[in-house]
């Protein structure tokens, strides 16, 4: 890849980040980086009436946003991408104002599989929705409110050699005050933070954040810490692809940027449920395709579900295969599990070497251990709902489910690239 393209492309990635402490700011940053490139919104709650050819829906805190060729028949095959836009995190409870002991601390929920000690002395911000009587806004605060503190060590001497252990209803309260605290007090200070009155607010969904931007790291400038790498580096992977992307000619290329994929991906806005096969079943319907045409432009297409891989840790090296131990900047990982964790098949597989290496991209390929169960991604959900053949890729990373994580500088501006390859249809 040309140098001053990734220079540009890791920036615009940093960028991304940093305007997306909430995964409806994640959505509000590809909406408004498709609007740019020219798509046009379509309302999930009307009727798919002239479409255009470059569009996207968005619901909650999801995005799916398509590009049809100028050549696409009914039963012309539909390339997609999927991600997910939330990490796991902590969320502000409804009834907020919480302490004691002269402190003033707010009441939150564990979101996901966090890593809870990363959480621990940290500024943190608040951001995501806030609902109205009338409407809703998101809000993002991005100066210090409040922190979780650590117990000194003084009062807990065997820490260092047995661990944090932490309690996620006890230990996990940050404070954000001194004094008592008073019911309401939260919603207050958020309306005033909204411009609104505080009779206005009717609900919320926050996230609390580490406030520190991303940044790059190491005096060869290899590495990226970030909050929300996991999946966010992906979702920005894909928007940029898509805006990059020519006309896909007799293919439709699709990405979609699903909700609640750490909890499950079963929500209106998760991969779980119907929002992709709508868009897709709705898009076919109006460019004139019954239903046969429909199920036979499924079995065309072919997804890439992209969620981050797990980097050797080399603290750790015995937690790894041997002989499947991805390195940041040494390309996208292609992720495997015949326990169907992961959706690759043989065929999916050879399909995305294929991409990488007609764009020039290096992979690498992920397996764990068969004593180290991995985790999951949408790409199993995607091809049962859909019957799409599906192969999980991601870029290496370490510190996974951190409130802040680190990877390679190189690796998801390759991954965009081979992205927009795969649209291009090479």
């Amino acid at each position: 890849m040309n140098a001053h393209l990734n220079d540009a492309r890791l920036n615009d990635l940093m960028s991304y980040l940093d305007a997306s402490p909430s995964p409806w700011h994640a959505t509000a940053s590809a909406a408004a980086r498709l609007t740019a490139a020219g798509f046009a919104e379509v309302a999930t709650n009307g009727a798919f009436v002239d479409v255009p050819a470059k569009g996207y829906v968005q619901r909650g805190a999801a995005v799916v946003a398509w590009h049809r060729g100028s050549a696409a028949e009914p039963t012309s095959p539909v390339r997609i991408v999927g991600a997910h836009t939330d990490s796991p995190c902590l969320k502000v409870k409804p009834r907020a104002d919480a302490g004691g002991h002269g402190w003033k601390q707010l009441a939150v929920e564990v979101y996901g599989g966090a890593l809870l000690n990363s959480w621990l002395d940290r500024d943190l911000g608040v951001a995501g929705r806030v609902e109205l009587r009338n409407g809703w806004r998101t809000v993002a605060i991005e100066q210090p409110i409040a922190r979780v503190p650590q117990l000194a060590i003084h009062l807990d001497r065997e820490v260092n050699e047995r661990g944090v252990i932490l309690d996620k209803q006890a230990h996990m309260a940050p404070v954000w005050g001194v004094g008592t605290a008073r019911d309401g007090e939260f919603r207050e200070w958020l309306a005033g933070q909204a411009d609104v009155a505080a009779d206005e607010i009717v609900g919320w969904d926050l996230c609390l954040f580490d406030v520190t931007k991303a940044a790059v790291l190491g005096t060869d400038r290899s590495l990226l810490a970030a909050g929300r790498l996991d999946n966010q580096a992906s979702c920005w992977a894909a928007t940029a692809a898509l805006c990059s992307a020519g006309d896909p000619g007799a293919a439709t290329s699709v990405i979609a940027l699903f909700d609640h994929e750490e909890v499950g991906s079963e929500s209106v806005s998760g991969a779980a449920g119907p929002l992709l096969e709508h868009v897709l079943e709705r898009l076919a319907l109006a460019h004139g395709a019954h239903r046969s045409q429909y199920l036979a432009q499924l079995a065309n297409s072919s997804c890439i579900s992209a969620d981050n891989a797990h980097s050797v840790h080399p603290n750790y090296p015995e937690r790894h295969e041997a002989g499947h131990r991805p390195l940041v900047n040494q390309g996208p990982a292609i992720k495997l599990n015949n326990n169907q964790r992961y959706a690759t098949s043989s065929a999916s597989a050879a399909m995305l070497q294929r991409v990488f290496e007609s764009s020039g991209v290096p992979w690498q390929v992920f397996v764990s251990r068969n004593n180290m169960p991995c985790g999951s991604t949408i790409g199993p959900i995607t091809a049962t709902r859909l019957g799409i053949d599906t192969v999980d890729v991601g870029i290496p990373q370490l510190s996974m489910h951190s409130a802040r994580e680190l990877c390679g500088t190189q690796d998801a501006p390759w991954l965009a690239q081979a992205m927009t390859a795969y649209f291009d249809g090479v």
